[in-house]
C-alpha cells in the first residue's frame, strides 16, 4: 500500500510486478546515461569556443549518432516486448473473476461458481475499524487463492473506469460494451489495495478495491460460506 511521500512504485507483490519495477529501473539507467551525454555535448558547445575544422559536415560523426540512438532502442525495444507478452500470457487460470465498474462501485461475479456474485462499496469513516486504511477498505473484498493464475474479465456498465491494483502491477480498462482481460498470479497471502484509476464522475475517488490472497483450502471454505 502507498504511503505519504511515496515518490516510487509501491513494494511488488507479483512476479509481474517485480519484472515491471526491473523494467523501470534498466530504462532509468538509460536514460540518465543518454541525457549526461547531451548536456556534456550541449555545454561543450557552448562553452568551449574553439571549433575543429573537420567537425562541420562530419560523415562518420553523423553515422555515429544515427546508429548508437538505433542500438539503444534495440535494447529498449526487446524487454519492452518480452514484458508486453508477458502481460498478455493467459495460461490455465484456475480461476475467473468478472469485475464490473459502476457509479461509483464495483460488482463481481466468479464464473467458475454460478450464485457467487456481490457488489463491494467502500466503507465510510464512520463504519470504519480501527487499523484499516481510510477511503480503501471495501465491504466485500475480492478472495482468490494465492500460488494460482486468477484471470479477471473486466467491464463497465456505464462509463469508462479502470481496475487497478499497483501492488500487483494491475490495470485494465472498463469500457462499456467491451470485455478486457488480465491475469495475475499472487504468491503469497496478503491485502492489496487498489482504486479505479479512470476519472469517471464525481464519486471518483470513492471507488476502491480489495484483493485478499488466501490458502485454496480457505478459498473454498470462503466460496462455501459466501454461496450459503
Amino acid at each position: 500500500m502507498a504511503t505519504w511521500l511515496q515518490f516510487g512504485f509501491q513494494d511488488a507483490s507479483s512476479p509481474l510486478m517485480e519484472e515491471l519495477s526491473y523494467f523501470h529501473d534498466y530504462i532509468l539507467v538509460i536514460l540518465v546515461l543518454v541525457t549526461v551525454l547531451v548536456f556534456y555535448g550541449l555545454f561543450s558547445l557552448l562553452f568551449i569556443f574553439s571549433t575543429d575544422r573537420f567537425f562541420l559536415e562530419n560523415q562518420g560523426l553523423e553515422t555515429v549518432w544515427t546508429v548508437v540512438p538505433a542500438i539503444i532502442l534495440v535494447f529498449v525495444a526487446f524487454p519492452s516486448l518480452q514484458l508486453l507478452y508477458l502481460i498478455d500470457e493467459i495460461n490455465d487460470p484456475c480461476l475467473t473473476v468478472k469485475a464490473l465498474g459502476h457509479q461509483w462501485y464495483w460488482s463481481y461475479e466468479y464464473t467458475d461458481y454460478c450464485d457467487l456474485n456481490f457488489d463491494s462499496y467502500m466503507v465510510v469513516v464512520e463504519d470504519l475499524l480501527s487499523g484499516f486504511p481510510r477511503l480503501l477498505e471495501v465491504d466485500n473484498r475480492v478472495v482468490v487463492p494465492f500460488q494460482n493464475p486468477v484471470r479477471v474479465l473486466v467491464s463497465s456498465s456505464d462509463v469508462l473506469h479502470s481496475w487497478a491494483v499497483p501492488s500487483l502491477g494491475l490495470k485494465m480498462d472498463a469500457v462499456p460494451g467491451r470485455l478486457n482481460q488480465v491475469t495475475f498470479l499472487v504468491p503469497r497471502s496478503g491485502i492489496f489495495y487498489g482504486q479505479c484509476s479512470e476519472i469517471c464522475g464525481a464519486n471518483h475517488s470513492f471507488m476502491p478495491i480489495v484483493i485478499e490472497s488466501v490458502p485454496f483450502g480457505v478459498f473454498e471454505q470462503w466460496v462455501s460460506w459466501f454461496s450459503d
